[in-house]
């Protein structure tokens, strides 16, 4: 399918990467697509839908909304190209309709003036970047750092889970257990991989991985500020790494802040990056 490049060590191949093309780039954002959908699908049909939760496509881009988490990766416009600059309009009113702004993530592969242009002359701004990182799972086990394990979450473990999302993210952990409902409801959804994360025998970290169309997607890890440094995010990405290779997946696809911790953390697990998406705000 992909065009490859050898990574050579005293030349022997020893792993294949595809080279980033339109086609590959393209197929790492519907990655993301498909992981956050099927999230907030879950979310959606919780009984009574308490966190007022909505995908509405436009076009080939998909809207994302949450009434009860106002940040903005649940309130995002992923997917979108020039193909879809004539819905801009009705983007802009799904999100003015329910009092809450939202941004829009553009990869390079459908990036163009007009888009960008429409973008600004409807009072949007750019506002940042983000990277999108891949690989190729390894059917390498696992040797974690002394004092480090992990293992995949029990299902009557939700309330540790969204403690230590909480405590790991900066978030007040008062809202634990809208964490753990939130992503309780994932845990028996196709494709869906919680763990957890222990130093020197403490619970220390979450993490989480989505599967889907041979792709695994790196969606969500947190470590507690007093476990931090210790290699537990290492950890974690060697663990999913190592999974998604036994589930048969062909890539491993990441998401970080750009030259962040997260993005180094991935990069010396052995990912590349394949595009850097730009965020753009509206008013």
């Amino acid at each position: 399918m992909y065009s490859l490049t050898s990574i050579m060590d005293e030349g022997v191949n020893v792993l294949h990467f595809p080279v980033v093309t339109k086609e590959l780039a393209e197929r790492l954002e519907q990655s993301e697509i498909d992981y956050m959908t099927s999230r907030v699908l879950a979310i959606k049909e919780r009984e009574g839908n308490p966190m007022g939760a909505l995908v509405q496509p436009f076009g080939e881009a998909t809207a994302y909304y949450v009434k009860e988490m106002p940040w903005g990766s649940f309130n995002t416009v992923k997917g979108i190209g020039a193909g879809e600059i004539d819905l801009i309009d009705e983007m802009i009113q799904f999100y003015r309709e329910r009092s809450r702004p939202f941004q829009v993530e553009i990869i390079p592969s459908k990036a163009n003036g007009d888009l960008f242009n429409c973008l600004a002359g409807h009072g949007f701004h750019q506002a940042g970047f983000h990277t999108t990182l891949y690989g190729i799972p390894s059917v390498d086990k696992p040797s974690n750092p002394d004092g480090i394990t992990v293992r995949e979450l029990n299902e009557d473990e939700f309330e540790l889970y969204g403690r230590l999302h909480c405590l790991g993210t900066g978030l007040n952990v008062d809202g634990a257990g809208h964490v753990a409902d939130n992503n309780r409801v994932l845990f028996n959804r196709p494709g869906w991989r919680f763990f957890i994360g222990y130093v020197d025998d403490q619970p220390a970290g979450v993490a989480v991985m989505y599967i889907n169309n041979n792709i695994a997607s790196l969606t969500f890890a947190a470590t507690i500020p007093e476990f931090r440094r210790r290699g537990l995010q290492s950890a974690f990405l060697n663990q999913r790494i190592y999974e998604a290779a036994l589930a048969g997946c062909e890539l491993i696809v990441g998401q970080a802040a750009y030259a962040s911790t997260s993005q180094n953390n991935m990069e010396r697990a052995g990912l590349r990056i394949g595009y850097t998406r730009a965020t753009w705000l509206g008013k």
